[in-house]
């Protein structure tokens, strides 16, 4: 039984001290593996746009507990990958 865990974290944004949101994907095989196809999804600051893969301080990182995520195929990395790449490659707000 495979499950798709999404998992987001929270820091501050280097240019703007704006909230920064990263997320990653991660699948367990069972309720007592551990996950395996760890895929970073990204991150940006919902103030300025910036996208900043870690945060700069040591410590003030917000880990939220990871949350299972249905999908209708939890372990197709291609579906839903593809739109989120383009938004990525899309040139930077400022």
């Amino acid at each position: 039984m495979r499950k798709q865990y999404l998992h987001l974290s929270a820091y501050s944004c280097n240019r703007c001290s704006g909230p920064v949101v990263a997320g990653s994907l991660a699948v367990r095989e069972n309720e007592i593996s551990k996950e395996t196809n760890i895929r970073q999804l990204g991150a940006i600051c919902l103030s300025c746009g910036h996208r900043q893969s870690r945060g700069s301080e040591a410590g003030v990182t917000r880990d939220f507990p990871p949350v299972q995520w249905e999908s209708a195929d939890p372990v197709d990395e291609s579906r839903g990958t593809s739109a989120y790449v383009e938004v990525l490659n899309r040139a930077e707000p400022h």
